[in-house]
């Protein structure tokens, strides 16, 4: 993944039919070359001009502890939203997934909801309220402890001081060709493709 201006879209960790039959093919293709490249393609015009903030990497130009001028600050934003939330999403799949979390955060999961099962029903009731497009995310705070947390449109946690440990994306084009309006079934699904491995590791450096 390249962080800095100008951004580019880097292939998939896996060929656009990997997660079949949970997440199809075309959804894969539409969603990474299409949408994300979207974003890209938006950020880097918004930057394009604005040689001040092109050493800021993708995560500092979510911090909410960097400033942006006024008038560029929606735009690049979510531009920089858009391709953070869906270059996380992407990487935190895989078609070799472990059915249940791995390591200190399986650990860490039992800690905080009791157990996985208790987990995967409040992340499911989280993702299934977002209201229109957005994400639910499993994220660290500070002293290490998880928290469920749902961001609308291309928001992210960053914006909270929170670490992202995986998310799902509901906007529609994440699931719409396989699943229509069927929100709950692609929760379900997303959930047989998680890469917990790499779910571990960030939780790891988050701690």
């Amino acid at each position: 993944m390249n962080d800095f201006y100008p951004f580019q879209n880097t292939p998939l960790p896996y060929s656009y039919d990997a997660l079949e039959p949970y997440i199809d093919t075309k959804t894969m293709e539409l969603h990474h070359d299409r949408h994300l490249q979207t974003y890209i393609n938006k950020l880097n015009d918004a930057l394009k001009d604005r040689t001040f903030l092109q050493k800021l990497s993708l995560t500092e130009l979510l911090s909410p502890c960097v400033p942006l001028p006024g008038r560029a600050r929606k735009e690049i934003r979510n531009n920089a939203g858009g391709v953070y939330n869906h270059r996380f999403y992407f990487e935190g799949l895989t078609s070799n997934a472990q059915k249940v979390p791995v390591g200190a955060l399986a650990e860490a999961i039992d800690e905080e909801f009791g157990d996985f099962e208790q987990f995967k029903q409040l992340f499911s009731q989280a993702a299934s309220s977002v209201f229109g497009s957005g994400y639910a995310w499993l994220a660290a705070k500070k002293n290490g402890s998880l928290v469920i947390v749902t961001t609308a449109n291309q928001d992210t946690p960053l914006a909270d001081f929170l670490t992202p440990i995986l998310n799902i994306d509901v906007w529609e084009h994440a699931y719409y060709l396989k699943h229509y309006n069927m929100r709950a079934d692609y929760i379900k699904d997303w959930f047989n493709v998680i890469d917990w491995e790499k779910a571990n590791e960030r939780y790891l450096q988050a701690a």
